[in-house]
């Protein structure tokens, strides 16, 4: 009998896999991104479906190195992959829209970066589902405990997808997953990030670690400000976990 990571890991293998079947799709599709969560979907998808299964790589300006962290990965789990370059589009929607906004006096320059960084999520999520449709496989979330409770994910962008199979890991537990997997050091090392901005780390943006977000889920004492971050953000991010409210008529 295989350690109790393997035995998880298996259980969730066969998840993906009776998903698929009772959808009546075909496979499963990933976007990889170059980091540790995205990395163990990969692995999992792939051990799920070794051949109806892919890694879609969308850099939007990205840096060189998630892209050359996430061509390691596929080359370390042997996926199938594709790249869809999403510049031009980011740029075409964003300037349009923001001209709009300023053309009538709208525009509101504190809030550009977060709506930049949101625009290139759910661009993401729009070519991932384009990839998905034309293959008919279902969208898989990289998304772990931690994201989930603190709702650290773009509505409509990587929180929408079809599967979340590690979003009851949390974060430590992925890393291990990842060495259970065989995923390549470089991406074991590099510290999380969503990608979203130059420099950007999910730590620094949220104000707390993950080891504190960690805690905090399996109920151990973490420092109060901290405690107040957290439950903050899951407080405010709480219609991120729901359907869209409607009237009760």
């Amino acid at each position: 009998m295989g350690s109790v990571i393997q035995v998880k890991i298996e259980k969730v293998v066969e998840w993906l896999r009776d998903q698929v079947k009772n959808s009546k799709t075909d496979g499963l599709v990933v976007g990889i991104s170059g980091g540790i969560d995205s990395a163990v979907v990969a692995c999992l998808i792939k051990r799920a479906f070794p051949n109806n299964s892919l890694g879609v790589i969308l850099p939007i300006k990205s840096n060189s190195k998630d892209i050359e962290d996430a061509t390691a990965l596929i080359n370390a789990c042997g996926i199938e992959s594709i790249q869809i370059e999403l510049n031009d589009e980011h740029t075409r929607i964003f300037d349009k829209a923001m001209g709009e906004l300023k053309s009538k006096g709208l525009f509101k320059e504190k809030n550009t970066k977060l709506t930049d960084a949101n625009l290139r999520a759910r661009l993401r999520m729009s070519s991932l589902y384009t990839v998905a449709n034309n293959l008919n496989y279902m969208v898989v979330g990289t998304d772990n405990a931690a994201e989930v409770l603190t709702g650290y994910f773009t509505k409509y962008g990587d929180g929408g997808v079809d599967l979340l199979p590690i979003s009851s890991l949390k974060k430590y537990e992925v890393y291990e997953w990842a060495k259970e997997l065989g995923v390549p050091q470089q991406i074991i090392d590099r510290p999380p990030s969503a990608g979203l901005w130059e420099g950007q780390t999910d730590e620094t943006e949220m104000g707390t670690t993950y080891k504190y977000i960690d805690d905090y889920l399996s109920g151990k004492e973490v420092p109060e400000k901290d405690k107040e971050i957290i439950e903050r953000m899951n407080r405010n991010s709480e219609h991120k976990r729901q359907m869209p409210p409607s009237p009760n008529i």
